[in-house]
């Protein structure tokens, strides 16, 4: 019987292991996942919860319910991994072995990284986050009674989980001030340690005019160093000072410790992968799938679909001793709320940036790219229910995994904005 060991039970875990059990024969094959909790959360909510878009019990749903009968489910603490032996040990003692292992562990913010930005005198009083279930609802809290001030939203560093994720708040947080007659009582600053305000010039430059349209000041090349308590001000590495009344961050982003007590990853702890077949550069056995691989692409759960549909095809043909063809070309996908209804969409890859055009159908549409629309709104807020229905249960979703063209209009932009 072989064993394949599958580390995280979040969206790409989930994913791989729904499609994979279809594909290898039960008698054959046993299939494990590990994880932590049992609590899976739909991450893009999240940023909808401050807001009152969503409720709690909306985003959370258990994790063993997604996975198929015959995949055992571990829920413990994952302490290391010895790859030349191809075990796992768990912190309760116990030994997992595998054939070939899958890590999809994912990707955490850690404040603990920058000096002051957890200590508990401000951490979640004047200064938070939202790519947390704890964070967001405190932020929801803060947001219902906040009088107004100085409002800064900050990325630490790249990557982060939903790189778009921080300017959504931004708009999101211009209209929720507008909406409740304070807006004139706010001011929204947008700190990025990028050049523009994403990381690709023509998607950048529309965000860039959005920002100013909306009047939130942007301050780019924000390199910081540690956050002064005392005086409510972030400090950055070349000395610049940015005050703020409430900062809502993003903190740096890391992998699994696991990972890192294991040798297998870099200074974030991602896994080091090939880009178009996920493999290991220094295991045969090992795939890095999801948010825990190091490949250069938005740590997104578009991404992760993408990539498992062709990886699951691939791992097929591997163990039988055949090349994987299926080279997966980086392709993301994700709505970016701009507030008052409207949403944008971009659609892109590792070799072409977001591009305006129609999607999914070339001129028909109906959704356009890098425009706001309502229609592109309200497929935000579907996504929710495609989430939990089809995606996560491996169910076929009807757009390529590759990226195509087809719709899309080329720009060219004098600016060029660096990874």
């Amino acid at each position: 019987m072989k064993k394949l060991l599958v580390l995280g039970g979040g969206t790409a875990g989930t994913m791989v292991v729904n499609k994979l059990h279809k594909k290898l024969p039960a008698s054959e094959w046993k299939i494990t996942v590990v994880d932590q909790d049992n609590t899976h959360i739909y991450q893009p909510g999240l940023l909808l919860l401050p807001f009152g878009v969503y409720k709690v019990e909306e985003l959370v749903k258990e994790r063993n319910h997604f996975f198929p009968k015959n995949v055992d489910f571990i829920q413990a603490e994952i302490a290391k991994i010895d790859p030349d032996a191809s075990t796992v040990s768990l912190k309760d003692g116990r030994t997992l072995e595998y054939d070939y292992l899958v890590i999809a562990s994912g990707t955490s913010p850690r404040p603990d990284q920058t000096p002051g930005m957890d200590d508990p005198k401000e951490w979640r009083k004047s200064i938070f986050d939202f790519f947390t279930l704890e964070g967001s609802k405190a932020l929801g809290e803060a947001l219902s009674t906040w009088q107004g001030g100085r409002l800064v939203v900050h990325i630490t560093e790249m990557p982060i989980k939903c790189p778009v994720a921080p300017l959504e708040f931004a708009f999101l947080a211009d209209a929720y001030f507008e909406e409740h007659k304070m807006r004139d009582k706010v001011e929204i600053v947008y700190v990025t340690p990028l050049e523009g305000a994403f990381t690709k010039p023509v998607c950048s430059k529309q965000l860039g005019y959005m920002l100013d349209d909306r009047k939130i000041s942007l301050e780019p090349d924000f390199m910081i160093e540690h956050i002064d308590q005392e005086r409510k001000v972030m400090v950055s590495m070349d000395e610049r000072e940015i005050p703020f009344d409430l900062l809502v961050t993003v903190p740096l982003n890391m992998g699994a410790d696991f990972i890192g007590a294991s040798g297998m990853g870099d200074e974030l702890n991602y896994v080091p992968v090939d880009k178009q077949t996920f493999l290991s550069r220094k295991y045969p056995n090992v795939f890095a799938l999801g948010d825990a691989s190091d490949i250069p692409a938005s740590k997104a759960g578009s991404v992760a679909h993408f990539a498992i549909d062709l990886f699951s095809e691939n791992f097929v043909e591997y163990i039988a001793g055949r090349p994987m063809v299926h080279n997966f070309d980086g392709h993301a996908n994700c709505f970016i709320e701009s507030g008052h209804g409207k949403g944008l969409l971009i659609d892109f890859n590792y070799q072409t940036e977001p591009l305006p055009g129609m999607f999914p159908i070339p001129v028909i549409g109906p959704l356009p790219l890098l425009k706001e629309s309502h229609l592109n709104h309200l497929g935000k807020l579907a996504f929710r229910w495609v989430y939990w229905n089809l995606l996560l249960r491996g169910r076929p979703i009807p757009i390529p995994s590759l990226m195509s063209m087809s719709g899309k209009r080329p720009v060219k932009v004098e600016a060029k904005i660096t990874l």
